[in-house]
């Protein structure tokens, strides 16, 4: 054996050790679906086409709302991904889809290279359809037969019962994808689970009236099977104290605190469980702007000194510049434009993303009175009825624009450099 092949199984030796480290340190269930080359890019959570649609009524009354519809990006280890756009766009759901508050309808999400959550919608469609399609070619090739005899009788036969091995080995294929969906979602890892927390949008409704601020905060840790009552104190005390709170509050009920401050418990509920990725849901929108300011600077510093990976939903623009690295823009359910900040803010292509921006107030009064509103109207901004439909292109390394053809085209005209 050469050296070269003999360094290629070591190296394959130590991944497949890695990976059995891995898998028993969070007691990953045996057959979960994985990709460890997620973990090896440094790739902390992976959303993949998510959708989440939810339904009303029975029967023929029964409708469909689309929340959020094929959504996918990625959060590196440290980084603060924003997800931005007006209130209704899906943002609030994406999050909650993440940490599983919903059951989603299609798509996955790794977090760690393995998957925590997945839907069966499109697995299900597939099986449908390729059986649709399938009986009309049939019953196409037979109105054909009909007429035919012979060797081109014989020729048809073979092509339908090709058409119809197809169809039951797409349906065998979709079946067992369908089983891994429901094996990974029944047997997901209760230990990767807790690295991710959710801080709440509404700091009075997220919290319960009738609970101590010390009872919400070790809730968590007691569902974890934590019952040491003086180690769970001490753990309440050392998160209050990381969001600038003290041990008196701790006995406090959440109608004595002020917005800001059960903000403030709120952050602490989840840093008690020493989360590696949060998911802030508008943290700051229900503050006044004076608060607004503290909560922004100890959410940016419990990043720095956790090195914790954030998503950052909200709806103001500024703010998102500020706080993160990677901003995604939605609209009705979908990604409309993807980019580093610096980036979306020096080349906003998509007309939606510069209907945001021109919306930020200006601080100086005479360049705000000649400030320019945007209005972003689909229909007649874009042509889509014509066959070149969208999707989301990359413009630029990292730059990705949800558009058609036509408009990948202008858009890369227009990009400064």
């Amino acid at each position: 054996m050469s050296n070269q092949n003999t360094n290629q199984s070591v190296q394959n030796t130590k991944s497949k050790e890695s990976l059995t480290e891995f898998n028993q340190k969070y007691k990953i269930a045996p057959g979960t679906k994985q990709k460890p080359e997620l973990r090896e890019q440094g790739i902390i959570l992976s959303v993949r086409h998510l959708k989440q649609f939810f339904f009303f009524g029975k029967g023929r009354k029964r409708q469909k709302l689309k929340a959020v519809h094929n959504v996918s990006f990625d959060v590196k280890e440290g980084e603060c991904v924003g997800i931005v756009g007006e209130s209704g766009c899906g943002k609030t759901t994406t999050g909650r889809s993440i940490i599983r508050l919903y059951d989603i309808t299609s798509g996955a999400v790794y977090y760690r290279g393995v998957r925590i959550t997945a839907g069966d919608r499109w697995n299900r469609k597939e099986i449908k359809w390729s059986g649709i399609h399938a009986k009309e070619q049939i019953k196409e090739l037979r109105e054909r037969a009909k007429n035919e005899s012979g060797d081109k009788l014989a020729k048809t036969e073979e092509e339908i019962r090709e058409i119809e091995a197809r169809a039951a080995r797409i349906r065998e294929e979709q079946k067992e994808k369908i089983k891994q969906i429901k094996y990974d979602n029944k047997h997901v890892s209760q230990k990767l689970l807790t690295e991710i927390q959710m801080i709440f949008q509404d700091p009075i409704d997220s919290l319960d009236p009738r609970m101590t601020v010390e009872d919400i905060i070790q809730e968590g840790l007691i569902i974890q099977g934590f019952k040491n009552r003086a180690e769970n104190h001490q753990k309440v005390v050392e998160a209050l104290n990381a969001v600038g709170l003290v041990e008196d509050h701790a006995s406090r009920y959440p109608h004595e605190f002020s917005g800001g401050q059960r903000q403030r418990v709120g952050i602490a509920r989840a840093l008690i469980m020493n989360p590696k990725l949060l998911i802030c849901d508008e943290p700051i929108s229900a503050l006044d702007v004076s608060i607004r300011a503290q909560v922004i600077n100890l959410l940016n510093e419990l990043k720095e000194s956790r090195g914790l990976s954030m998503i950052f939903i909200a709806h103001d623009l500024s703010v998102v510049k500020y706080f993160c690295d990677t901003i995604v823009v939605m609209y009705f359910g979908n990604v409309v434009e993807k980019a580093p900040s610096d980036e979306l803010f020096k080349n906003p292509m998509h007309p939606y993303t510069r209907a945001l921006l021109s919306a930020i107030p200006k601080p100086n009064p005479r360049s705000e009175r000649t400030r320019k509103r945007i209005t972003y109207v689909p229909s007649e901004t874009h042509d889509y009825e014509h066959g070149d439909l969208p999707e989301l292109r990359e413009l630029k390394k990292d730059h990705f624009v949800y558009c058609n053809k036509a408009e990948y085209e202008r858009y890369k005209a227009e990009m400064k450099e």
